[in-house]
């Protein structure tokens, strides 16, 4: 069951948030660039059938691998505890799960960005980003208990 948050909880966990999703997408580059050179060495394997590989490098990769994906796994584990959802990690998206009128909906933050000022349908997803107002603010609320 998600946790649902005020605007002002979600809005004092922005550095938290911030601070994990610069990790993970960190983490992610690396393990990317690591998975990119693996899959390097075997084309080469592969098209020249057979060669000679460095297998104190290619442990090394697999090594880099290992750790940046069970790195990542540990930070996603943190960031389910704290109770926002990534949405998009290339480019920082998350949501806060929150209640408009009954139902559930996103309170919207992307890296960069110095507030929380978006609010969507829980199917809408970013393209239904619609600016927070009054009536918003008087309408919401959370259930999350810190």
């Amino acid at each position: 069951m998600p946790r649902y948050f005020t605007l002002d909880q979600a809005r004092q966990l922005i550095g938290t948030a911030g601070r994990l999703l610069r990790l993970a997408i960190t983490l992610k580059q690396e393990h990317e660039r690591a998975q990119e050179e693996i899959d390097r060495i075997n084309h080469r394997v592969s098209t020249m059938g057979g060669m000679f590989v460095d297998n104190q490098k290619y442990a090394g990769l697999r090594g880099r691998i290992d750790a940046t994906a069970s790195r990542l796994k540990e930070i996603f584990g943190e960031i389910e505890q704290v109770g926002f959802e990534v949405k998009d990690l290339d480019i920082g998206l998350i949501d806060f799960p929150t209640l408009y009128r009954g139902e559930e909906v996103c309170l919207c933050w992307k890296l960069g960005e110095t507030d929380i000022e978006f609010w969507h349908g829980a199917s809408e997803g970013f393209r239904g980003r619609k600016p927070i107002d009054q009536e918003f603010l008087e309408q919401h609320r959370g259930d999350y208990v810190e």
